[in-house]
């Protein structure tokens, strides 16, 4: 498990992240119920994958836990670690990256999630989308920027981490999936630990060519410049813009604001 002291020297190297970051085509988030391989859309999202990876190569996601899903959705992860108690610690962040709207939120992409409200605002967390989200997701708050598609049978995984029950926690993770645990175990207070958390061990570079996989076709976001409204559509398959105000969440140490 990740020390406090490597907490304090992430803070350092975040705030410090080289400009020229090595690009990496592909990653794999490591999960407790199985591998995700990601391809990394760097040429057309470059400051996303770069901000990506300077928390990749950091080591902000060892230990990491998906917080929050949102069945037909999103699940969403990226902005805290479990180190061998409740509350979870906030992941330490550095400047936020700017916007890149480019490619559509659609079912098996991953995206930044950024403070309602606040375009240029995305930090260390992200999500997947679980279902088509295009509606909502590309012309909200600016658009979210997808920076990678999900691999092969990535996917399968992802949607059984979306089919666990979901337990409040506190803060933050008022919706985040648990492992072997159900009410009963709640209502006779039985400790929520890594054994029940859905933890993401790591995220590593796998492939460093900067040359997206060939049978990728990514969609476009042609929704974002016929919005007209200011702030975003609410609707689509996503919720209202009051719903995804959890994609910009307080930090479950109350006494920290984390942007995401």
């Amino acid at each position: 498990m990740m020390s406090k002291l490597k907490h304090t020297m992430l803070v350092a190297g975040l705030c410090c992240t080289a400009v020229n970051i090595t690009h990496a085509t592909e990653v794999q988030i490591r999960t407790v119920l199985g591998d995700v391989n990601i391809n990394l859309f760097d040429n057309t999202t470059p400051q996303t994958v770069n901000n990506f990876l300077s928390y990749v190569n950091s080591g902000a996601y060892a230990n990491n836990v998906v917080h929050r899903s949102e069945p037909g959705f999103v699940i969403q992860a990226g902005g805290f670690q479990y180190n061998n108690a409740l509350p979870l610690d906030a992941v330490p962040t550095g400047s936020s990256v700017a916007n890149e709207p480019e490619l559509s939120n659609v079912r098996g992409t991953i995206a930044m999630a950024k403070l309602s409200g606040n375009v240029n605002s995305a930090t260390s967390q992200w999500f997947i989308n679980l279902n088509n989200n295009s509606a909502n997701l590309d012309v909200q708050n600016g658009g979210f920027t997808v920076f990678g598609q999900v691999l092969g049978d990535g996917m399968d995984i992802i949607d059984a981490i979306a089919a666990l029950n979901r337990f409040d926690l506190g803060g933050a993770a008022s919706a985040a999936p648990l492992r072997d645990y159900t009410q009963a175990d709640l209502s006779a207070g039985v400790e929520v630990t890594d054994q029940h958390l859905v933890i993401i061990s790591d995220v590593v570079i796998t492939d460093s060519a900067s040359v997206t996989h060939s049978e990728l076709n990514p969609v476009a976001n042609t929704l974002l410049n016929q919005d007209t409204s200011g702030g975003g559509s609410s609707g689509g398959s996503g919720g209202s813009i009051g719903f995804l105000g959890l994609i910009g969440l307080a930090a479950l140490r109350f006494t920290r604001r984390l942007l995401v």
